[in-house]
């Protein structure tokens, strides 16, 4: 990342241009870069839209690379996404279309499914 593109990407008003960044450049960017990327968009993005997207993008791309990432990127979107409008689809992104059916299994596996799965759905007995 060229010093012009750490100062653009400081003007992001809301994670858009950093998650662009992110999906253009994801071949070239090694750890630390995407950690900074994900701290730039975690300071923006009020919302959890981008950090959930991001998520999603580098699950499709590489669970397994990139899954320090994308722990982290979820935790942030669970966090900012006070009104429940991304989580649903981090669950089936993420955990697959069955994630219902081995809700169970997940919530004991996984702390950031536990996490969404009780914001979703707090009268479940977890």
């Amino acid at each position: 990342m060229t010093e012009d593109d750490k100062k653009r990407l400081r003007q992001d008003k809301d994670g858009l241009l950093t998650y662009e960044y992110l999906a253009n450049h994801i071949g070239e960017s090694g750890p630390e870069e995407i950690d900074a990327l994900i701290d730039n968009m975690a300071r923006v993005d009020l919302s959890g839209q981008f950090l959930a997207s991001a998520a999603r993008y580098l699950n499709a791309i590489d669970p397994e690379g990139y899954a320090p990432a994308i722990r982290n990127l979820v935790s942030l979107a669970i966090d900012k996404d006070r009104e429940h409008k991304y989580l649903p689809d981090l669950l089936q992104g993420l955990y697959g279309e069955d994630y219902e059916t081995r809700a169970n299994e997940l919530i004991a596996a996984d702390d950031n499914f536990r996490r969404i799965y009780k914001r979703l759905f707090p009268t479940a007995i977890i």
